[in-house]
């Protein structure tokens, strides 16, 4: 069956999961894509410092990747729409501006790193003994720019025409040839973080060449054309107004980290800021399967939402919401329970698992709801609700996370439950109840956020797809 026919009539539960399955798979060998370079940098003999020096390269490494959102995930829910409409050649002039927008902002990128990586790395939590092995990293990692923005941008246009597998392996062939490169660059060449950078950008580059070849290939439904590679105004206005809310909501993770990683310097040091890199690692076990799950759903809601079917919307949104909701309770209690294991993946000394593992629990209290808040988010996006989106991606990090991040030190530095819940890590860093409360920011905004959304796309929901009566166009 054509893909665009298994969109509009193959039965949802089946189509979700054969689309969403590929995607989870890469999300899952995506996070070893992202979180190899920690592993091993944790094992080196100065451990702990290369992980807080990777910790403050993470903001910038965020940054490049927001902007692949910008471009390439703002864009492929709009293109997925047009396909919905039998517009197909609006499709492929939608994706050809995507591709060429890549390009610019790569390169751009690539400029500004490396120009500028050093004020950028103190303003980030750099401190004299993580600056030295941050800037021999990030120096390496941004001469890959472009091949990131490829990868990441363009796989999303593989995605929405239900390619998963495909867009799986564009995922697998990198991870698998970091996870071999690492070692070699990092041990036995003896290049320590600079050799993690470099393992990552050959990695990617073989996957840019990867979704290239498919998108210029026979298979590929719609195609990368030359009559539209000059960007029209009216087209790259309508992918930024729709990308603005994942490149908000990635964008601010950077702003997010970069607030951890000054406030824990402040009140715990070293180990604090490099237990960061440990959290936003695990974070990821929970929140890259749930945005894999939802880029399976995305074609199905855009499409049929293009295509005015609106039964199948609904019907798709509730079992992504179920599982969503499932899956991140699941996961969360999985990984509070058995966090010390989780942490001894990235490190063996000791007092960091122990100071690590008390952080984790701290940090994911609230973590479970953020299904709730991931299939909403999502949902905005695929049916192109651009404005309620970037509010919703603001929310969670601009309005509640980022300032309680700053206040809550102030709010319970000095009170009898800050002191009881950071006990087991007093003798460790300079203020654990003010280290307690900025990590307790997290849990606080993640629930409060995830209701906040959830009622947002209640009434939107009530509003534009609860109707009894499907209006099809053909």
């Amino acid at each position: 069956m054509a893909t665009n026919n298994r969109l509009a009539h193959e039965k949802i539960i089946k189509l979700l999961f054969s689309l969403a399955i590929p995607s989870i798979i890469a999300q899952l060998v995506n996070i070893l894509y992202n979180i190899v370079d920690r592993i091993y940098i944790g094992q080196m003999a100065n451990g702990t410092i290369a992980m807080a020096a990777l910790s403050v390269t993470l903001p910038i490494v965020t940054f490049v990747s927001a902007f692949t959102q910008l471009v390439g995930v703002g864009g492929a829910p709009l293109c997925a729409i047009r396909l919905g409409e039998q517009r197909k050649d609006k499709a492929e002039e939608i994706m050809t501006n995507s591709f060429v927008l890549l390009i610019i902002c790569g390169l751009v990128l690539t400029l500004l790193i490396l120009f500028f990586n050093r004020p950028l790395l103190l303003l980030f939590g750099a401190n004299e003994e993580t600056l030295a092995p941050a800037i021999s990293y990030i120096s390496i990692y941004a001469l890959g720019t472009i091949f990131v923005h490829i990868t990441l941008g363009m796989n999303a246009y593989i995605n929405t025409q239900g390619f998963a597998k495909i867009g799986m392996y564009t995922v697998v062939i990198g991870a698998i040839i970091n996870i071999v490169l690492d070692p070699l660059f990092i041990f036995v060449f003896n290049m320590g973080v600079a050799g993690a950078a470099l393992a990552t950008i050959i990695a990617q580059g073989v996957s840019a060449i990867w979704v290239l070849i498919f998108l210029f290939g026979q298979k590929s439904i719609i195609k990368i054309k030359k009559e539209y590679l000059i960007p029209r105004l009216k087209i790259v206005l309508a992918i930024m107004s729709l990308g603005i809310s994942p490149f908000v909501q990635t964008a601010t993770e950077s702003l997010l980290q970069i607030s951890f990683n000054n406030q824990l310097l402040m009140y715990g040091g070293t180990m604090a800021v490099a237990t960061m890199a440990i959290l936003m690692s695990i974070w990821q076990f929970i929140t890259l399967p749930l945005l894999g799950l939802c880029q399976g759903a995305q074609p199905i809601l855009s499409y049929n939402y293009g295509a005015r079917n609106y039964t199948r919307v609904r019907e798709t949104f509730h079992l992504m919401f179920k599982l969503c909701l499932g899956f991140a309770m699941g996961a969360c209690i999985l990984v509070i329970i058995f966090s010390s294991f989780f942490v001894s993946i990235f490190t063996k000394d000791a007092p960091t698992i122990h100071f690590s593992s008390w952080a984790l629990r701290v940090f994911l209290i609230g973590a479970g709801m953020f299904g709730a808040q991931t299939a909403c988010q999502q949902a905005f996006m695929a049916l192109g609700q651009a404005k309620v989106s970037v509010w919703m991606a603001i929310t969670r990090k601009i309005i509640l996370l980022i300032p309680f991040i700053y206040i809550f030190p102030y709010l319970l530095g000095e009170t009898s439950f800050a002191f009881h819940m950071s006990t087991s890590i007093a003798s460790m860093v300079y203020d654990a109840p003010r280290v307690f409360a900025v990590l307790f920011a997290e849990p606080v905004s993640d629930i409060l956020a995830a209701c906040i959304t959830t009622s947002m796309f209640i009434r939107f929901y009530r509003k534009a797809l609860k109707r009894p009566d499907d209006i099809i166009e053909e």
